[in-house]
């Protein structure tokens, strides 16, 4: 049987989709149009959500398969691999494509091990060559100095996975006709070695990748213990904090906080970046934020190419008046 058709592996928590779901079909409907083939959307979980089902089909799936079980409410590699690895050998799809979450990056190398293929991680761009159908998966190299376009000429399927938050979701067109198969796991698809002892969320009030908002921390703050100004002008904007990769190396924020190459690809309303070079790595995170205000005492800092406004200045002597006149201002607001 011939390899054939693009799938999506959409995500979702208690049984409702997420949005990185959505970003990929915008990538998918690009894809699967130019191969003239289906897109196929792939889920795992327990009693999903109809009309986020449905919702697939709206966004530009012309065909959902949901593989349900009770063991697959939560991600766990094992299961999810078993069950994804059957659907590849009954549908055989030509293209896999899935968000770089934890998820993707946990269960995509796995699943492209087993079924001895080649993946693509963190991929920027994908295309499909003219010439022979490959699909073309384009991501940065060399600490974010080149980009590199690779091709996966000899196995099927293809497999990549993509940034969340590096495309727009899919536009929905209700009433747009498709195929939802529900299709229950095997019981032998869901062993695991592995076994649930708990979970510790984060206790951040806002999360990085949805907020509006972010207020990011560079080295500039030159210690930990400057965090507190950074924290205080957040608050004064209900802004998530972020950090840089600086700022996590040296153990002063956790990973979830980091943006950029090696972090998390935000695009908030509004990107306030402080004491932060604005290295090509850190860039390629935030810079299609909708607004940047960059402050940084050295005037010749690269965040200042991608600023709508550049404040020169120590950000110690700055960073206190700031978040007064902000927090005075919304006290002030009718």
């Amino acid at each position: 049987m011939e390899h054939r058709g693009v799938w999506i592996l959409a995500e979702q928590s208690g049984g409702r989709v997420l949005r990185i779901s959505h970003e990929l079909l915008t990538r998918g409907r690009d894809l699967a149009d130019k191969r003239c083939a289906d897109l196929t959307a792939v889920v795992f979980g327990h009693q999903i959500n109809s009309s986020d089902l449905q919702e697939l089909i709206d966004r530009g799936a012309n065909r959902v398969v949901a593989m349900e079980a009770a063991r697959l409410e939560r991600f766990e590699t094992e299961p999810y691999a078993a069950c994804m690895l059957k659907l590849m050998e009954q549908y055989k799809p030509e293209i896999i494509i899935a968000g770089a979450t934890s998820t993707g990056r946990t269960l995509m190398p796995y699943v492209a091990v087993k079924a001895n293929t080649g993946l693509t991680a963190d991929c920027t761009a994908l295309d499909i060559e003219a010439e022979t159908g490959n699909l073309l998966q384009t991501r940065p190299a060399i600490g974010g100095n080149i980009l590199a376009t690779i091709k996966t000429p000899r196995h099927r399927p293809q497999m990549a996975t993509v940034r969340p938050r590096s495309t727009s979701p899919a536009t929905r067109a209700e009433g747009r006709s498709g195929q939802i198969i529900r299709l229950p796991a095997a019981g032998e698809l869901l062993a695991s070695r592995v076994r649930r002892v708990g979970f510790t969320g984060s206790t951040e009030e806002h999360n990085l990748q949805d907020a509006d908002v972010v207020v990011t921390a560079g080295r500039g703050i030159k210690k930990a213990e400057n965090l507190p100004l950074i924290r205080a002008l957040a608050d004064s904007l209900g802004a998530a904090v972020g950090a840089t990769r600086d700022v996590v190396d040296r153990g002063w924020l956790s990973y979830p906080h980091q943006i950029g190459l090696s972090g998390k690809t935000i695009t908030p309303k509004l990107y306030v970046a402080v004491g932060l070079s604005g290295s090509i790595q850190h860039l390629a995170g935030m810079q299609t934020s909708e607004n940047i205000i960059a402050i940084n005492n050295d005037e010749n800092a690269p965040i200042f190419r991608v600023a709508e406004l550049g404040i020169v200045g120590d950000l110690f002597e700055i960073l206190p008046v700031l978040t007064k006149k902000i927090r005075k201002a919304i006290r002030l607001k009718p």
